[in-house]
């Protein structure tokens, strides 16, 4: 069971997608586990680039790039301006939570236990990938024939979000 392990960790990409792997976990539970707002859309910024960093291991190079410059970078600076456009109270108490702690540890390595399990139990099949020349082409191809509708509904839907979000922020303002 353990063999397994250091046949594992004898390829530098398996290395790095555990590394990636794991700040992208742990990001999204402190995340959740933190209570001040600045700390976690930090927790969201390094599960996004993580996300990005497990995208490059893929070979999908346009969603990495598409990751870090919308997800990490556009999505964490619209929430950093939210933080600072609103009023927050100067004593922001912690709510005191004793079991959440240890039951956040106990659950975390059950999962990482569980899934260790599994994946020493499992053996999997090795096939070539049939990747294309070019990603980006490609994605551009099927988004500006086969989808272009849901895209274009898409960027309807963020624009109204967008104003609506103008909208409010002039109503909290006044």
């Amino acid at each position: 069971m353990l063999a397994n392990i250091g046949d594992f960790f004898s390829s530098g990409t398996n290395l790095l997608f555990f590394l990636f792997a794991l700040f992208a976990i742990g990001g999204a539970i402190f995340m959740i586990s933190f209570t001040k707002v600045v700390s976690m859309v930090v927790s969201v910024a390094v599960t996004f680039l993580s996300l990005a960093g497990l995208y490059v291991l893929l070979e999908a190079e346009f969603l990495a790039m598409a990751q870090v410059l919308i997800y990490a970078g556009g999505i964490s600076i619209l929430m950093i301006f939210g933080i600072m456009m609103t009023r927050h109270q100067g004593d922001e108490t912690e709510a005191k939570r004793p079991w959440h702690s240890a039951l956040l540890w106990i659950g975390s390595l059950g999962l990482f236990g569980l899934l260790f399990y599994a994946f020493q139990k499992t053996s999997f099949p090795q096939a070539q990938l049939q990747s294309p020349e070019d990603n980006t082409l490609e994605i551009g191809k099927l988004l500006f024939t086969e989808h272009v509708i849901p895209f274009e509904l898409m960027s309807i839907l963020l624009t109204v979000a967008f104003i609506g979000a103008i909208v409010l922020a002039k109503r909290e303002e006044e």
